[in-house]
């Protein structure tokens, strides 16, 4: 071998060692500026009341752009459906967060689950039971003796509430049959049923977006009876869609500061939605809901409104509203008494904080709705 080639092979050989050092160099560079979420990020699953929807934007709104991996947390947002009830998944541990209603967190509170709300983001209620008005019930109380739709599993309690204030005992098949709905309207729109339960946001734009056989058009809100539960008339909307975990979960510091960055990010998420509204929709659809785009659209604009305006800032509602609900669910027999230590805010007011530091609107003091054009079938 020659001196010269000797001298080449020995810097050919240098020079895939000083390689090899800059791509380790890189790749060390990388894992230490790396995203909190592929570094040391912290798992947390939230158990979502229903299926991918709008009504749950905010939280993959939070995931998409980035605010979760932002705040070092892994969220894995687990779908529900018809036959699971957030709060035993809670309670059994198959999520660290829940999301329902709060009367029914106050019902499983007094029944011995040990779950606690922690941020409030429905700010009111959005729960109605529908009626045709060829059908003559024009009141709650005319629902008595008649077949009443409603949906299992902890959707009950705002219905019930308004048929026992009327004289009507749901429990009494004497006084009228409940019928356990699907979440469809199927059996409302055949005449199987005579009232149907329906969010603002959900079954009565499904209505909305079915055409009468006998004029081939889309109903119209001038076709039904709406009761809305939170309108003074009926006088029972409580509140809805909190977050809970358990008390011996947020017993820990770890988890405190964890529920904290996960607070924070999913208001983020919200605000992103209020403000992104077509964007959000997108999100949405993208996560592979099974109604369609005109669908997500109605829902996105109506659960911006029961979010949106929030004096108190996101995720906190005064005492007052958390007392109505309690006092409406006792007096009409969800729960038997007054709940104690059912909620705590002190960790969304941190969050909150934060936020307002950061200079961020967190009232939504002038958003109101847009109008969205009704579509047949949602599409």
């Amino acid at each position: 071998m020659s001196k010269h080639w000797a001298v080449k092979k020995q810097w050919a050989v240098l020079s895939v060692v000083v390689a090899a050092a800059a791509i380790a160099a890189t790749v060390l560079s990388t894992t230490a500026g790396a995203s909190p979420r592929t570094a040391t990020a912290t798992k947390v699953t939230l158990q979502l009341k229903w299926v991918t929807q709008a009504q749950f934007a905010g939280y993959y709104a939070a995931k998409q752009q980035g605010y979760y991996d932002k705040a070092g947390l892994d969220v894995n947002l687990k779908v529900g459906g018809p036959n699971i009830t957030p709060e035993q998944v809670v309670i059994s541990g198959g999520a660290d967060i829940g999301l329902d209603w709060l009367p029914n967190l106050f019902a499983t509170r007094e029944k011995g689950g040990k779950i606690v709300s922690v941020a409030q983001v429905f700010a009111r209620s959005g729960m109605t039971e529908l009626t045709w008005k060829t059908s003559g019930i024009n009141t709650i109380k005319k629902m008595g003796g008649k077949t009443v739709g409603v949906w299992c599993c902890g959707n009950q309690p705002e219905l019930f509430a308004a048929l026992n204030k009327n004289g009507i005992d749901p429990s009494d098949s004497k006084d009228v049959t409940i019928f356990n709905q699907p979440f469809d309207m199927n059996a409302f729109l055949s005449g199987q049923i005579d009232a149907a339960a329906a969010m603002t946001y959900n079954e009565l734009a499904q209505v909305l977006e079915t055409k009468n056989p006998k004029t081939g058009k889309l109903y119209s809100l001038k076709d039904l009876n709406v009761f809305k539960m939170s309108d003074p008339k009926v006088g029972t909307g409580m509140l809805e869609d909190n977050l809970f975990v358990t008390d011996k979960w947020l017993s820990d510091k770890t988890n405190q500061d964890t529920l904290v960055k996960f607070l924070k990010a999913s208001f983020q998420g919200w605000i992103y939605c209020r403000d992104h509204q077509a964007a959000c929709v997108k999100i949405v659809l993208d996560n592979g809901p099974t109604l369609g785009a005109g669908h997500q659209a109605w829902q996105m604009n109506e659960i911006n409104a029961l979010v949106w305006p929030n004096p108190s800032g996101i995720g906190v509602v005064p005492k007052a509203a958390v007392a109505q609900t309690a006092a409406i669910a006792r007096k009409y027999g969800v729960i038997k008494s007054l709940p104690q230590g059912a909620t705590n805010y002190v960790y969304a007011r941190k969050a909150l904080a934060q936020l307002r530091a950061e200079k961020v609107n967190t009232t939504g003091a002038t958003w109101k709705k847009v109008t969205i054009k009704v579509t047949a079938g949602g599409k």
